[in-house]
């Protein structure tokens, strides 16, 4: 009898660290109950980890929790990585070929080998994303056994400062080793984005605490991929050392006033002793460099300001009142806010919430990635515990598992097409098993973020 795989992701961002267990049942389900955080100040700045010691604690509390509620142990984890100094760089290779003879895999495996060779300066490459093949100047979706006489493949190459990735590496010195590296924003666009989204012209804009991701896609693939120094936490700080309040009460403030952005239409006019409309000018005024900064990465990937037709706002940043609608007018297209993965079965009310929808989608992304007969968790006792059951939990606290829910057919789901992390990675497995091997490397020098 086969036997249910149990998945464990890590999402480490700049105010908090959430942990996740998924369970994906032999026909394709795939649920999730269990879910910690932890809270941190000042141990990761703008996404790298600076405080390794605060963090693996950190990590250790959540995966020690999540070990009471499912009985059993964890053995390795999927990581997410994000962080400012995360983007995409653009590689291209041409190669003249014998007309007379299919192009094949394994060459379309050397060529792309040529196309990351090179390493960047001063960068890791952390994953690859296919972009675009052409074979005799006309794109293909799938050269492999086609004939020409020459073929140009276009890839992006996901890449970071050494330090991201290090740093990750040595949190995980504690026994449960980092099954593989997800990059996270990558997860996120290919979990909670549509293929018409994918295929017009979509910007997803994750902003968080300290940074701001944007990922732009167009014709079903990665266009572009930027990580800006800045998110919620600047509107905190500038009315913080503006308005010479602690951080704490600007915060209070920036969630309760009514209109943040508006200075004119603020109602409210104090805030725990903070003239609300006046720290509204701060807020105004640090959201307007943002947006602007976001409407930038448009021209920076190289497309006219009409080839975006949507935006998706995620992150915690993202629900600053009124922020949805300046984006939709200053960059003149449709906002909508992200929901979580839809494959992704949450069976807990109390953690189906936005926020975390970044290691949900790593959850959900790792269960695609998972050989089968592989598992994040063993189980004390396996045959007892059904569907990630807490025998501890008191009763009608949790949501019961259905057994008779449409399977999820792996490779088959929304999005799978050209251009995506999954039809195409067959050219890429082998790239990724010796990049995962790289991240887990221990390196000795590493430059600064």
């Amino acid at each position: 009898m086969e036997k249910n795989q149990y998945i464990v992701a890590l999402e480490i961002g700049s105010s908090k660290i959430v942990g996740a267990i998924a369970e994906k049942t032999p026909s394709g389900y795939l649920s999730v109950r269990h879910l910690q955080e932890e809270k941190h100040v000042n141990s990761v700045r703008y996404g790298i980890v600076q405080n390794v010691e605060n963090i693996k604690t950190s990590i250790n509390h959540i995966l020690k929790n999540l070990e009471e509620k499912i009985d059993g142990r964890v053995t390795q984890v999927y990581m997410g990585v994000s962080g400012r100094s995360l983007h995409s760089s653009l590689s291209e290779v041409n190669r003249s070929v014998g007309s007379t003879e299919a192009i094949t895999r394994e060459l379309i495996d050397r060529i792309i080998h040529e196309a990351t060779s090179t390493p960047l300066r001063n960068y890791d490459t952390v994953d690859i994303v296919p972009r675009a093949f052409y074979v005799d100047k006309v794109e293909t979706p799938n050269p492999v056994g086609q004939f020409g006489s020459s073929i140009k493949i276009k890839v992006n190459l996901i890449v970071a400062k050494p330090a991201l990735k290090l740093n990750l590496n040595r949190l995980m010195t504690f026994g449960i080793p980092a099954k593989d590296y997800i990059v996270t924003p990558l997860a996120v666009g290919e979990q909670i984005l549509s293929d018409s989204d994918r295929e017009l012209g979509c910007m997803l804009v994750d902003m968080g605490a300290e940074t701001t991701t944007v990922a732009i896609y167009k014709g079903n693939a990665l266009v572009y991929l930027s990580t800006l120094p800045l998110g919620g936490r600047n509107l905190t700080r500038d009315v913080m050392n503006g308005m010479n309040v602690l951080e704490e009460t600007a915060e209070n403030v920036k969630k309760n006033i009514n209109n943040p952005l508006d200075p004119n239409n603020v109602t409210i006019a104090d805030i725990e002793g903070v003239n609300a409309p006046e720290a509204a000018k701060y807020f105004s005024a640090r959201a307007g460099e943002i947006i602007a900064n976001i409407n930038q990465q448009i021209a920076d990937a190289g497309l006219a300001s009409d080839a975006i037709q949507s935006i998706v706002l995620i992150g915690g940043g993202a629900h600053l009142g009124g922020l949805r609608q300046k984006l939709e007018e200053t960059i003149k297209v449709r906002v909508r806010m992200g929901q979580n993965p839809p494959m992704l079965n949450i069976l807990n009310p109390d953690i189906n919430r936005m926020e975390y929808i970044e290691v949900f989608s790593l959850l959900a992304k790792a269960a695609d990635m998972i050989e089968d007969g592989e598992t994040c968790v063993e189980l004390n006792n396996y045959e007892d515990a059904l569907i990630m059951n807490n025998p501890r939990r008191s009763e009608n606290t949790e949501p019961e598992f259905v057994d008779d829910v449409p399977a999820r057919k792996p490779g088959n789901k929304k999005g799978d097409k050209k251009g995506g992390r999954k039809g195409g990675n067959t050219f890429f497995k082998s790239l990724r098993e010796k990049l995962n091997g790289l991240m887990q490397e221990d390196d000795e020098t590493v430059d600064d973020e």
